[in-house]
Order: C-alpha cells, then structure tokens, then sequence
C-alpha cells in the first residue's frame, strides 16, 4: 500500500470502538464486516438490542446473523423497525402480496444473477435506499458459494490524496436506472422509465458524519461538470479503487438462513456468481432512505 492507503487504514483501524451488552459483535475483518450473536430475529427484539444492532451497523457498515428462521411478515418487521420499506423500481408494478419482498434467485436457466457486479442499491432513486437485509434460505447443493463482496466507502474516499478530494467537491453524477436494468437485466422499462437523478459525488452519511465516496459502476453515467472523456477517466479510476484494493473489502460467505444487513449509504457490493449451475434462493427487504447531501 502507498502511504495514502497505510495514514487512511491506520486511522481507520485506530478509531475507537463500540461495547455491546445484549449482543455479541465478531468483526469479520479490520476494515468492514461483523458477525451478530445473541439475537433471534424472529422474536420481539428490544429496543435495547435494536439500539445496539444499530450501533454495530454503523461500525462495521455490513453485518450477518446466522441461524435464522423468518417468515416473510417477520422479516418485513425487522426491516420496519430502521425505517419505512423501499419499493424496488422492478417491484413497482407488481401484484405480488408482499412487493417489499425483492425475490433474489438464480438457476441454471439464469441469464444473470442480480448484483453480479460492484454497486450500491438503487442510488438512480431521488431517495436511495439507507439499508438491505437480504435472507438466504437456499443454498447450492454444494452448501457454498455465492459469497458476497463488500467494500467501505469511507475508506474509498479517504485512500485519495488531498487535491483530489479538492476537486471531486462539489461534483455531481448521474445515477440511471437504465444502466443496470435496461443494459444489463433486459426489462422494459416501464412507463416514463427508469429512475435517473443527480447526486453528490462525495456524500456525508446522515448518521455519522463521515465523508464518502458516492460513485458505483452499476448506476453511475457521467459526472456532470467534465466534458465525456473526462468523466470517463475520472469514474473509472474511481471504480478501479474498489476493485483494485483489498483492504477495503470482506468477502462475506453464506449459510442457509443467514440474514445480512448492509448500510447502502457507505458501502458496495458484488455478488459471486461461482455455484452454476446450482441454484440459491433468498428475499430481500430494503429500507428506504433519504436524499445524499454533500
């Protein structure tokens, strides 16, 4: 690592830390990532123990309870419990009972699977979503793969000398649903399209303060303010951090019946398609969230 990396994983890793009382917190890596014990999710959490669930979020921007068994109505339940439930732009028209409930599958007939790339959730909404909790219940026969990927995005930001933190305020980027589900998932879009807005692309989170860089592959087009080539150049070499630094990122691996919950606003992620063709199964909730601020 250059010495840009070392001060920034240095601070990071020194930064105090949370105690826990009604649950247990195991940090999955020094960077990001925790395993949760101690909670049932399928029973009455206290708010003392939402408190500290929260507080775990916060710190380490992605974490799993494993062992779970939810029905939907109570998965839905302990998503409310962060906030009202995100309607996915694929879900919109859907007259499915439960359209909070976003179906996350793949076979051996999949033409792709969903998250098969590094992205944040649905940043083409005004609003984007603040969190996800996704439920696997089906593993491959083989009882692995499809692991998750997850960087941190404060350190993103933070792994850039300072002029270019200089010059990326005050920039803004285009975030178009079409690009994900036009481009790479074949739907129609429906009428009027796709979700297209124009965020910061270095955001504060709403909860902590921290700075973060608010630019993904999968829905970002064009920073406003350069001419085309110049965007192209400066996103790629934006996207090229997280795919290119290991420090920034845990691989989070799966069991039947894990939940993981991820803090969208300070996070990527990319889904490891590695198990075809055996198939997995899960749903996700998404909690809806508020507009990016610079």
């Amino acid at each position: 690592m250059d010495k840009f990396a070392l001060r920034a994983v240095e601070t990071w890793n020194l930064r105090p830390r949370n105690a826990y009382e009604t649950i247990t917190v195991k940090p999955l890596t020094h960077t990001i990532g925790a395993e949760i014990g101690g909670v049932d999710l399928s029973a009455e959490v206290t708010d003392r123990q939402l408190g500290e669930i929260r507080r775990a979020l916060l710190e380490n921007l992605v974490v799993v309870f494993r062992d779970q068994n939810l029905t939907q109505a109570q998965h839905k339940a302990f998503g409310a419990r962060f906030g009202p439930l995100h309607l996915h732009p694929l879900n919109l028209a859907s007259e499915k009972p439960n359209p909070e409930i976003l179906e996350i599958k793949a076979s051996k007939d999949s033409k792709y699977v969903a998250g098969e790339g590094w992205h944040s959730d649905v940043t083409c909404d005004a609003e984007p979503p603040m969190g996800s909790l996704l439920y696997i219940t089906q593993m491959p026969d083989t009882g692995i793969g499809g692991d998750t990927l997850f960087a941190n995005m404060y350190l993103a930001y933070e792994l850039l000398s300072e002029p270019m933190k200089a010059m990326l305020e005050g920039l803004t980027a285009i975030h178009d649903g079409a690009l994900p589900y036009v481009g790479a998932y074949k739907t129609t879009p429906p009428e009027g399209g796709y979700p297209r807005n124009e965020h910061p692309v270095v955001t504060r989170h709403p909860e902590t303060g921290r700075k973060v860089l608010f630019v993904n592959r999968g829905f970002t087009s064009r920073i406003v303010q350069l001419s085309a080539y110049e965007s192209r150049a400066m996103l790629e070499m934006l996207y090229r951090i997280v795919e290119l630094t290991p420090s920034l990122i845990c691989r989070m691996p799966w069991t039947t019946n894990s939940v993981v919950f991820w803090d969208n606003r300070c996070t990527q992620h990319h889904s490891v398609w590695d198990y075809y063709p055996f198939n997995r199964y899960g749903q996700r909730v998404t909690v809806t969230g508020e507009r990016p601020h610079a």
